[in-house]
């Protein structure tokens, strides 16, 4: 993306009267990406909405307020969340989201002490791309199964009705992708969610129940403290040692089923600093610096996981409203946090959420995890894998195969690694192992800094 002039810079204050506006279009384009994440794995949307506002406001400080960039739901999480909370419930998911914080925590301290080259041996292209495919082909049956089924039954019931409501959205939400322009082409989750939400409501499939009844609270409330405590309502947090002790519910198979997927997910949240570093024309990997981003986004996690959201992670399609406004002010992106906050206390938005039917959102995921796992192939293109040597051919061979099929580990009867879990393991090991590791690296730029322009390239591309 090229750089143009900014309209705000990172440090500048927006005048009162658009800020709530440039805040809101921040908050429209994360909104379906960040309720869809606890949509599917069981955990509260309004909670999702709170722990991604305080954790991009954490995110902020830690970098010193030089880095825009906004945190929402990661989507990478959403397997080993699901398998986490069958065996040990929401508890458990919460105790691995910690562990992976503090995972993005060393990795942030072993960046400041030794640099990034460490962290390109362990995790190349040739490893990380296999594993984003596995994410998203791994997800595939959750989204059809979404799409085609009726919700709430002990065995499949196919549904005509709901597969054409999936399909609906799924409709909307492409032609939204390809066919809108500038901000509006951010948001075809958000445009897709709303027109498949409008549909099947003419299918006769959405429940308002819990929509009307927090309307009748809200009317029937006899003076403004009282309609005040019907609109604003505590969601429904998940607590450590309020809740649930972590020290009777962390294990081994916990820390196995989540902590392989901090790995992929930090390479991926270095290609976001490298993008945002070239749309804001600031080389962010150097200051305020990888290990100061890498540690913001860890902290976001852990404070998700005090209150019961899903792991956070820098959002690209916030990054693309950056690129389109050229407001890359790190006050919008704060106001957007506080509005996201404010946001997950309100009754009748966590109502509307949960009334939205899962063919909705089945129809949405079908896009958005074939998107998932065409980024991993993108990134074996970008970085010019070549899969004519048998090195790389093998390792993504195999990262595929265990990882799609659904291999396990069974270490005791409590302990299992699983999945894509043991496709990551086995991913980095045989990368260690099998000789020629340079094959794997590509063109060797996914964590190269990127240079920042000089005042001769500002001038021609028009920034000064």
């Amino acid at each position: 993306m090229k750089q143009h002039k900014a309209a705000l810079d990172v440090n500048e204050v927006p005048k009162m009267h658009k800020w709530l506006t440039l805040s809101l279009q921040h908050l429209f384009a994360m909104f379906g990406a960040t309720i869809l994440v606890p949509f599917l794995t069981g955990l509260s949307p309004a909670v999702a909405l709170v722990s991604s506002g305080f954790g991009t406001l954490a995110y902020l400080l830690i970098t010193r307020g030089k880095i825009p960039a906004y945190l929402g739901s990661s989507f990478a999480f959403i397997a080993p969340i699901i398998e986490v909370s069958k065996s040990s419930g929401v508890a458990g998911a919460m105790v691995g989201s910690f562990l992976t914080g503090l995972v993005y925590g060393l990795v942030a301290l072993l960046i400041s002490m030794f640099g990034t080259k460490w962290l390109m041996k362990l995790l190349p292209p040739i490893v990380v791309g296999p594993v984003i495919i596995v994410i998203g082909l791994g997800l595939a049956s959750t989204a059809v199964d979404m799409a085609m089924y009726l919700p709430g039954q002990e065995e499949n019931v196919y549904s005509g009705t709901h597969l054409m409501v999936a399909l609906v959205t799924l409709a909307i939400t492409i032609i939204a992708s390809i066919f809108f322009r500038g901000f509006f082409s951010l948001v075809p989750i958000l445009f897709g969610i709303v027109g498949g939400y409008i549909f099947a409501m003419t299918q006769g499939i959405v429940d308002t129940s819990g929509i009307q009844e927090e309307w009748a609270a809200i009317t029937s409330a006899g003076s403004v403290g009282g309609v005040l405590a019907a609109i604003f309502q505590a969601p429904d947090f998940v607590v450590p040692f309020v809740d649930f002790s972590p020290f009777e519910v962390i294990s081994w198979e916990i820390a196995a089923l989540m902590i392989p997927f901090a790995l992929v997910t930090i390479t991926e949240h270095t290609g976001d600093q490298m993008v945002l570093s070239k749309v804001v024309g600031k080389n962010f990997l150097k200051e305020p610096g990888l290990n100061r981003s890498i540690l913001g986004d860890g902290v976001a996690t852990m404070i998700a996981s005090f209150l019961g959201g899903p792991p956070n992670t820098t959002y690209g399609e916030n990054i693309g409203v950056l690129a389109i406004t050229r407001v890359y002010s790190v006050f919008v992106i704060g106001g957007a946090a506080v509005i996201a906050i404010v946001f997950g206390f309100v009754g009748m938005i966590t109502a509307v959420i949960s009334s939205i039917p899962t063919a909705v959102m089945g129809g949405v995921s079908i896009l958005l995890f074939g998107i998932i796992a065409s980024s991993g192939l993108r990134m074996l293109i970008d970085n010019q894998i070549d899969f004519g040597e048998k090195r790389n051919l093998i390792i993504s061979s195999v990262i595929l195969v265990i990882g799609v099929g659904g291999a396990f580990v069974q270490v005791n009867e409590d302990i299992q690694i699983a999945g894509m879990a043991l496709a990551a393991i086995i991913g980095v090991l045989l990368n260690l192992i099998l000789p020629g590791k340079e094959k794997g690296e590509g063109n060797g730029k996914m964590f190269e800094a990127p240079k920042e322009e000089t005042e001769k390239q500002q001038r021609k591309n028009g920034v000064a």
